[in-house]
């Protein structure tokens, strides 16, 4: 079998693996675990559930190869399965206290927590401004927790899967504008709550 070319589409990857071709399987996995992970531990907060269903996709991927069909884009594919398990899992722990947006990422003791994530996409190091973007991290990870599920849902598709609305109203089962509008939703609620700081409000498209 050839070599993978690292340039290679995640859907002509999938057929290579379809064909026989681990090595394609593998450039897969390393090129979508780490955002599907993403994705997955900001639905479940708990980084040793979300490593153990982010497996649970790559899983299902192997089990269903046979069914992919090229002309689907592989990164709806796996969204919808990695949500679709989500789902499941939350399911099950409906009735369970979730741990705080504070929780951290990996198990390593300077692994940054979702805030850090979300706040450090629009809030520079700046030192002089070190102390209202703590302020402004708190306030911004009290209103993404807040967010009503489905708005926060297409949230965290759009900003932290970087799924287009197309892609996202795939995933969720809803039409492309009903997620916009979710989108739309959350950004408005995302900005009154964090109304003392204009200059990051308006950042947010």
């Amino acid at each position: 079998m050839a070599a993978v070319p690292g340039d290679a589409s995640d859907e002509t990857l999938m057929v290579r693996y379809q064909r026989g071709d681990r090595e394609a399987f593998t450039v897969l996995v390393r090129r979508h675990h780490r955002g599907l992970y993403n994705f997955v531990l900001r639905q479940l907060r708990l980084p040793n559930v979300a490593e153990e269903v982010t497996q649970d996709v790559f899983l299902r991927v192997v089990q269903n190869a046979s069914e992919y069909k090229q002309e689907a884009r592989f990164v709806t594919w796996t969204y919808a399965i990695a949500r679709n398990l989500c789902v499941d899992h939350l399911r099950k722990l409906a009735h369970r206290r979730h741990p705080s947006l504070e929780q951290p990422l990996g198990p390593a003791d300077d692994a940054r927590s979702l805030g850090d994530v979300v706040a450090s996409k629009r809030v520079d190091g700046d030192v002089e401004r070190a102390t209202a973007a703590l302020q402004m991290r708190a306030t911004l990870i009290q209103a993404v927790e807040t967010l009503p599920e489905d708005q926060r849902e297409v949230y965290l598709l759009r900003e932290l899967g970087n799924l287009s609305f197309k892609e996202i109203a795939e995933v969720t089962g809803v039409p492309e504008n009903t997620a916009k509008s979710r989108m739309r939703y959350a950004l408005d609620r995302l900005r009154t709550s964090l109304a003392d700081y204009e200059e990051y409000a308006r950042a947010l498209r």
